[in-house]
């Protein structure tokens, strides 16, 4: 058994280092479920004039749904709709923003201080508190490196999740030049096929009107 007729000061005091952990203020900048995504939209926004959707439940990619259909059911499809609906009904783009999600998740874990733990053993017969202080020894210096390196981990975080905007943002436009591009050139080779039913058409009326002269003398 433990000799509490030995506790030292360091080992009275332990109660208050392991008091609960306050979350600091930075925290709150990666907390939101959408951490980042508004930074990501607006870009979008303001690029393409379109908007983009980050879907976050069940209900949510029901109403989506319900958009999209509204969107192109029975109607012409212009360039500006193409492009609404491929930011909108992307499954890429929901991966991207979800690894925009994770890295957020990541960056927030970093800004918290770590949870401290304290396994007290007993090294030694008769002598107990040795292990008790190897235990606050170990605690003590743990949380003293983590204190130390925290700032730059968050650093680090903060880059990675600035990052995945960047790339979420990029992988967004990207999308949206591409079926602009695949938009123009289904359009032109409609155009194209209408044109060649023409002139095919013309041929063919040309070459009865030239039979039939050929007939008539």
């Amino acid at each position: 058994m433990i000799n509490h007729r030995k506790i030292t000061p360091a080992m009275a005091l332990l109660p208050l280092v392991l008091a609960g952990c306050v979350m600091p203020a930075d925290s709150l900048l990666y907390s939101s479920p959408t951490a980042g995504f508004e930074n990501v939209s607006s870009t979008i926004s303001a690029v393409s004039r379109k908007d983009a959707v980050w879907v976050q439940s069940q209900e949510q990619a029901e109403a989506l749904s319900e958009r999209v259909h509204g969107l192109v059911h029975n109607r012409t499809i212009s360039a500006d709709t193409a492009v609404q609906v491929a930011l909108i009904n992307n499954k890429g783009l929901q991966a991207a923003y979800t690894e925009l999600g994770q890295s957020a998740v990541e960056a927030w874990q970093q800004t918290l201080y770590k949870n401290p733990k304290v396994s007290v053993g007993v090294v030694g017969i008769g002598a107990p508190e040795v292990g008790i202080a190897r235990s606050i020894e170990g605690f003590i210096t743990t949380n003293i490196l983590a204190l130390l390196t925290k700032k730059r981990r968050v650093e680090i975080a903060d880059t990675r999740f600035r990052q995945a905007q960047i790339a979420a943002a990029l992988a967004s436009l990207d999308l949206a030049a591409r079926t602009r591009v695949a938009w123009t050139n289904a359009v032109s080779a409609f155009e194209t096929v209408a044109y060649l039913n023409r002139a095919q058409a013309a041929a063919d009326a040309a070459s009865e009107l030239a039979a039939e002269l050929g007939r008539t003398g």
